[in-house]
C-alpha cells in the first residue's frame, strides 16, 4: 500500500470515498487479514470517518483486496491518508505485499457508481496534452458499455493533483459474467486499440463480494453495508442449521440412514446454502428499510436496525434452546 504523502484538493465536496486496491502474497493472507482489522480500528478513530467496507480477493475473478474507506469530506479523508499512524501501518504492510496499489479519492455526490459486488476499477494515465482526444473518447466507450447486457451503472473521475495522476473509470454490472463478457468484447478491444496513441498507461482491476448478489441495490444507489449483511446472513443461516440439523440432520441423516457425520454435515451445507438462495433476498427486501435508509434518517436507522436484528438473535436462541 503506498506510503506517499498527498495533498488535499478543494475541487472535492461533500463526503467522498477512498479505493484502497491491493495485491497481497499468497503466504501472507492471514496476517494481512489480522493487520487490515487492526487498521480498521484505527481509521474508524479518525474525525469524519463514516464507514469501512473490506472486500478480500476472490479467485480468480479478483486476486485483489479492495477497501473502501468513507469520509464526510475530502480534507478528513487525506488527513487520514496522509497521518502517521497510516504511514506507519502501511510501513509494517509493505512485506505482505506484491507490486503496487492504487489508492483513488472519489466524491460520493458525483453520478454512477462506487466499487461494489460485480465492478471492474479501470485506470488510465493519459499522454500530456491528450487530455481532449481522451475525453472524446470516453464518451464512446461509455455509450458502447451502456448497452451491454446486465450493466448497472458507471462513472468517470479525472485525476487530482498530488492523490492520483490516472483518470479513473468505475464500470457496475449484475454478475460476474455479463462483465467479463463486456471487458472481453470485440468492442471494447476495438475501442482500446483507438485508445492505443493518446494512453501512456492502463489496467483494471475486479472488485466483487461475496454476499451483494443476495443484497440487490438499484440503479445509482450504494451498495448496503457489509456489516450488515453479515448480521442478516446469521439472521437467516441460524435458524436454516438449526432447524435442519434438529429435523433432517440428526434424525434422517445420521441415525436413520447411517451416514457419517462429516457426509451429514456436507449435505446439510448444501441445503443451507440453497435455501439462502431464496431466503436472503427475501429478507433483504423486508429490511431495506435499514439497508439502505434516508440520508437524513442513516445514523439512528442504523442503530435501531442492528437492535432490532440483535433482539431477533436472542429470540431465535432463545425460542430453540426452549422448544428442542
Amino acid at each position: 500500500m503506498s506510503g506517499q504523502t498527498v495533498a488535499a484538493s478543494s475541487s472535492r465536496k461533500g463526503p467522498v470515498t477512498i479505493i484502497t486496491q491491493t495485491r497481497v502474497r499468497p503466504d501472507a493472507a492471514a496476517p494481512f487479514a489480522h493487520w487490515q482489522r487492526e487498521t480498521g480500528t484505527i481509521v474508524a478513530g479518525f474525525p469524519g470517518f463514516i464507514e469501512q467496507t473490506v472486500m478480500p480477493p476472490s479467485p480468480p475473478e479478483q486476486v485483489d483486496w479492495v477497501i473502501l474507506q468513507r469520509f464526510a469530506s475530502a480534507a478528513e479523508a487525506l488527513a487520514w491518508l496522509n497521518s502517521d499512524d497510516r504511514l506507519q501501518r502501511v510501513e509494517e504492510a509493505q512485506p505482505m505485499l506484491v507490486g503496487h496499489d492504487d489508492i483513488h479519492v472519489v466524491n460520493d455526490g458525483a453520478s454512477g457508481a462506487l466499487p461494489a459486488p460485480v465492478s471492474a476499477v479501470i485506470s488510465t494515465r493519459i499522454k500530456p496534452g491528450q487530455e481532449a482526444a481522451y475525453h472524446g473518447w470516453e464518451q464512446r466507450i461509455a455509450a458502447a458499455q451502456s448497452k451491454a447486457p446486465g450493466f448497472q451503472g458507471y462513472r468517470f473521475e479525472p485525476p487530482i493533483p498530488g492523490v492520483q495522476d490516472d483518470w479513473l473509470a468505475i464500470v457496475r454490472f449484475d454478475t460476474d459474467a455479463n462483465l467479463q463478457a463486456w471487458l472481453d468484447s470485440p468492442e471494447r478491444h476495438k475501442l482500446l486499440q483507438e485508445a492505443a496513441p493518446f494512453t501512456e498507461e492502463f489496467h483494471a482491476r475486479i472488485a466483487r463480494t461475496g454476499f451483494d448478489h443476495w443484497f440487490a441495490a438499484g440503479p445509482g444507489e450504494r451498495s448496503s453495508p457489509a456489516w450488515k449483511q453479515n448480521m442478516l446472513v446469521l439472521l437467516t443461516l441460524y435458524p436454516v442449521v438449526f432447524l435442519f440439523g434438529a429435523l433432517v440432520q440428526t434424525p434422517l441423516l445420521t441415525r436413520r440412514a447411517g451416514l457419517p457425520f462429516a457426509v451429514a454435515l456436507f449435505f446439510g451445507n448444501v441445503a443451507s446454502v440453497l435455501l439462502l438462495n431464496y431466503l436472503l433476498p427475501w429478507t433483504s427486501n423486508r429490511f431495506s428499510w435499514w439497508l439502505q435508509p434516508a440520508r437524513e434518517a442513516a445514523r439512528w436507522i442504523d442503530f435501531a436496525g442492528a437492535g432490532f436484528v440483535i433482539g431477533l438473535y436472542a429470540l431465535s436462541v432463545f425460542v430453540f434452546a426452549w422448544y428442542f
